[in-house]
Parts: C-alpha cells; sequence; structure tokens
C-alpha cells in the first residue's frame, strides 16, 4: 500500500472554481499527499487519485458501476495491484434526508456505514440554510466509529477534516475512507 494512506488525519480541499474537479489531500504537516482531478462531462464516473500533482503515479480508482443510478455503488481499486479495496453504495431514498452510504467489502458484503451524524442538521442544511452549515458524517464498521469527515466552514472553497484516530482497531482500509471523502466532495459539488 502507498506511504499517502498511512496517516490518521488529513484535509481535503476541493477547488471550487476550475472548469474540471480538483481534489487536494493534505497531511497533517500540510504537505500535499493525494491529487485527483475529475474530467467533465463523464457519464459514468471514473475518478483517479495520484500521489502527486503531475500525476505521475496513479494510487487509487473510484468507478461507478452505472451510468445513472439513483443508489449507485463505486468500486474502489488500488491501481498498484488492481485488486478491489471494498466499494461504496448511496442509499437512494434514504439520502434524500440525509446523507447515507453502505461499506462493502470486496465480495459486496455490507460492513459499514457512512451517515450525516444529525438528521435534524441534515433537513435545516437541505429546506433553509444550505452550505451555511457544514456537514458532519461518521464512518462506522459494525459498532465501532472508525472515522469522522466533517465539513469546515469556508465560503471560498469546499474542505473536509477526514480523521481515523478513533478507529484503533484496524478494520477500515483507509483506502475506502478517503473514497469516501472524494466522493462526498465530488457530489456536493454537483448539489451546490
Amino acid at each position: 500500500m502507498h506511504s499517502a494512506f498511512q496517516h490518521n488525519q488529513y484535509l481535503l480541499k476541493r477547488q471550487v472554481f476550475a472548469l474540471t474537479g480538483k481534489l487536494r489531500f493534505y497531511d497533517p504537516a500540510g504537505n500535499l499527499v493525494l491529487f485527483s482531478e475529475q474530467r467533465m462531462f463523464k457519464l459514468r464516473e471514473d475518478i483517479r487519485i495520484y500521489a502527486d500533482e503531475a500525476k505521475t503515479q496513479e494510487v487509487m480508482a473510484i468507478k461507478a458501476r452505472q451510468i445513472i443510478d439513483f443508489s449507485a455503488a463505486y468500486d474502489v481499486i488500488d491501481s498498484s495491484t488492481g485488486q478491489s479495496v471494498g466499494a461504496l453504495r448511496r442509499k437512494g431514498l434514504k439520502s434524500i434526508l440525509r446523507d447515507e452510504w453502505e461499506v462493502l467489502d470486496t465480495s459486496d458484503n455490507v460492513v459499514g456505514l457512512l451517515f450525516e451524524d444529525n438528521m435534524s442538521l441534515a433537513m435545516l442544511r437541505r429546506l433553509i440554510l444550505g452550505s451555511l452549515l457544514p456537514q458532519n458524517y461518521d464512518m462506522t464498521m459494525g459498532d465501532e466509529r472508525v472515522a469522522d469527515i466533517k465539513q469546515r466552514f469556508n465560503l471560498f472553497r469546499y474542505e473536509l477534516d477526514v480523521d481515523f484516530t478513533m478507529g484503533t482497531s484496524g478494520k477500515l482500509d483507509r483506502r475506502l475512507g478517503l473514497a469516501a471523502a472524494t466522493l462526498l466532495a465530488i457530489i456536493e459539488g454537483r448539489q451546490e
């Protein structure tokens, strides 16, 4: 596994004013460790994540299984081996009120959940306050909370703090956690 996936905390920044969606992941020291540039006008999501901004080394891919699907599933693949790490599947109707995703293992068994932490705040975001009220997501594997993905309030840039420090059992592959943050940043970008 690439060294970029070894950190306990990351800051994801999505460039807002660009023709293509650019995501940058920083380690706790502020060093750029991952980069993604989403292509525009793709019918099927095919997100590539690189170890640097020059895109010299692809380390992970996130691929949609279908072209258009309300309950879309996204496979997470380690680019160095071509092997599946698992998948993330959006829970269609449930995500209307509060974002909710299933975390799947390599055999498509549900092993965890990613969800907005508070139903009332989720409703306020959707109905009244929009992006003025930052989102907060919890990721669980069984009964254990393994990650926290929290949006920072910033009018000019979309930023997420990704924290894996509470997941001490090693149940969550960080590549799945970072793929989840990537999908949240891209889907939130479309909703704005």
